[in-house]
């Protein structure tokens, strides 16, 4: 029988950070955590677990896109100022934060508008510093096309956030 406490003491953390990462939000990386652990379960019902950590990383990151998807599904080109205060800056300045608040909203709706395995690479790659090899291992398909995956990535978050740019102009 699993200890689903020791597994929440031991992996709970990293879970949290990978939702708050990518949702910025408190409320929505809650709502992702307790999906996460609740989908694991559901997981473990039906086929044994090796690496907790993995599949935990894993269904983390791809709760927190469906999120961000439904969040920006019902506000197109909205945005939310309850969010923007929640976002951490490194850079004091009113306008400098303002600038990346923007830049992270947009980082966030061109996420969710791609291909589930695309955001889940990138998202694995950049937000939780993981390794081509590690990537390849978390979602069960080989280094390589983790390279491409990622390529592909950020071209069409490039691409996207150049379009963004052109919008606001």
């Amino acid at each position: 029988m699993i200890d689903w406490q020791v597994i929440i003491e031991k992996h709970g953390p990293a879970v949290w950070q990978t939702s708050y990462r990518l949702l910025g939000n408190h409320a929505d990386a809650a709502d992702c955590f307790q999906e996460t652990f609740v989908s694991a379960l559901e997981f473990c019902r039906r086929q044994r677990v090796r690496n907790f950590s993995a599949l935990l990383t894993r269904l983390a990151t791809a709760r927190a896109i469906d999120q961000l998807r439904r969040r920006f599904r019902r506000s197109r080109c909205e945005t939310d100022p309850n969010d923007w205060a929640s976002l951490q800056s490194a850079n004091p300045s009113p306008a400098q934060r303002a600038q990346q608040d923007e830049l992270t909203d947009e980082l966030r709706r061109s996420l969710s508008k791609l291909p589930p395995q695309e955001a889940q690479v990138f998202c694995l790659r950049y937000l939780n510093d993981m390794s081509y090899r590690q990537i390849a291992s978390e979602l069960g398909i080989k280094a390589n096309a983790a390279g491409v995956l990622l390529h592909r990535a950020r071209a069409k978050l490039r691409e996207s956030l150049e379009l963004s740019v052109k919008e606001c102009r």
